[in-house]
């Protein structure tokens, strides 16, 4: 009797874990069915929301510090779910660009970093904030953004491997 409780809990506690991810990403939700609610019960309080002036919103899910992922919510004019872009990436970070784009150009294409990896350097008057994720080679990686912090304009961005193992082994995304 006791074996038998101990494997539901062990089942309904797999259960929960495998809704919990489904609901961290969001795939479980629709395109064109699926309304801004129903987003923000599946998904959760959006760190950063943005309302355009033509009805669209769009809703940033930073889940870092441990996470490697950032999902950018679209909803259309309609209040419907367009789609769900996991936005920590080379193809969206090669939209940031260098002296022109500003910090808000940057929230909305990547959202928020991890508050506790913003770095400021005085004596070159510069901000740099930082996000962790997954790059094409399948390795924990950061990609930091640049600002001029008097005119929040990017100066640079670059990426880099997160070489955490030992003898400087990176580490490898699990998927």
């Amino acid at each position: 009797m006791k074996t038998s409780f101990l494997r539901r809990c062990a089942f309904c506690a797999v259960i929960a874990l495998l809704s919990a991810c489904a609901a961290y990403s969001g795939s479980g939700l629709k395109p064109g069915v699926d309304t801004i609610e129903n987003v923000v019960a599946v998904m959760g309080a959006p760190a950063m929301r943005w309302d355009d002036p033509d009805g669209r919103v769009q809703l940033a899910y930073p889940r870092g510090p441990a996470g490697t992922q950032t999902f950018m919510v679209y909803i259309r004019p309609d209040k419907r779910l367009d789609r769900i872009e996991g936005v920590l990436d080379t193809l969206h970070f090669a939209r940031i660009e260098n002296e022109k784009s500003s910090q808000a150009d940057v929230l909305r294409i990547l959202g928020p970093s991890f508050p506790g990896w913003t770095a400021y350097f005085e004596r070159r008057n510069e901000l740099v904030w930082e996000w962790r994720f997954c790059n094409d080679w399948g390795q924990m990686a950061r990609f930091d953004a640049l600002f001029d912090a008097t005119t929040g304009i990017v100066r640079t961005t670059y990426q880099r491997t997160e070489y955490r193992g030992p003898y400087g082994a990176t580490m490898s995304c699990a998927h």
